[in-house]
C-alpha cells in the first residue's frame, strides 16, 4: 500500500513539474517585473462625477501609487430605476447600474494599449425617509464603483500578464 501511495506521489510531481505554462497572476514575469510593479505605473485621470471618483480612488488605492507610464481614462455613465413599488408599505424597490468605459495609454506617446467597458448592477430600497434615502443611493453608488474598479484592475492585471 505504501508502494503505491509513493509511486502515485512521484507521478504526480512529475506531471505537475511539466506544467509550465501556469503562472500566479501577480508572480514575476521573464523580465523579472511583475503585474504589480505594471500596475503601479498606471496614473488614473481626474473624475468630474462621484462615480468616477470613487472608481478613481479604488483603483489608485489598488494600483499602490500614482505612476508615469500609463495614463487610464475612465467615462463612467449612472442610471437609477424604480424596480417595484409596494404600496402598503411604502418601499420602493431600485437598481442602480453603473458603465464605465476605460482606456489605457502610454504616457509618452498617447497611443491606447487596451479598452473596455465595465459594469455593475445594485439594489436598493428607499422609505420615504429623506436622509435614508439618500444614503441608501450613495451606498448603492459605493458598492457598484467598487465592484467596477475591481473588475478594471483585473482585467489590466490580466493584460500585463500575458505582455510579460
Amino acid at each position: 500500500m505504501r508502494q503505491l501511495a509513493a509511486s502515485v506521489l512521484i507521478v504526480a510531481s512529475l506531471a505537475l513539474a511539466g506544467c509550465t505554462s501556469y503562472r500566479p497572476l501577480y508572480g514575476a514575469g521573464a523580465d523579472g517585473k511583475g503585474v504589480a510593479v505594471a500596475l503601479s505605473g498606471i496614473a488614473v485621470e481626474e473624475q468630474r462625477d462621484r462615480a468616477g471618483q470613487i472608481v478613481r480612488n479604488n483603483l489608485i488605492s489598488s494600483f499602490g501609487g500614482g505612476g508615469s507610464s500609463f495614463i487610464l481614462r475612465l467615462k463612467p455613465v449612472e442610471k437609477s430605476q424604480l424596480l417595484s413599488t409596494s404600496s402598503g408599505q411604502k418601499v420602493d424597490r431600485h437598481r442602480y447600474n453603473l458603465r464605465v468605459g476605460y482606456e489605457l495609454a502610454d504616457a509618452k506617446s498617447g497611443d491606447a494599449v487596451i479598452s473596455g467597458s465595465s459594469f455593475s448592477n445594485v439594489s436598493y430600497d428607499t422609505v420615504e425617509q429623506p436622509i435614508a434615502d439618500l444614503r441608501a443611493a450613495e451606498n448603492a453608488r459605493e458598492r457598484a464603483a467598487r465592484e467596477v474598479a475591481e473588475d478594471i484592475r483585473l482585467r489590466l492585471a490580466a493584460h500585463f500578464s500575458s505582455t510579460q
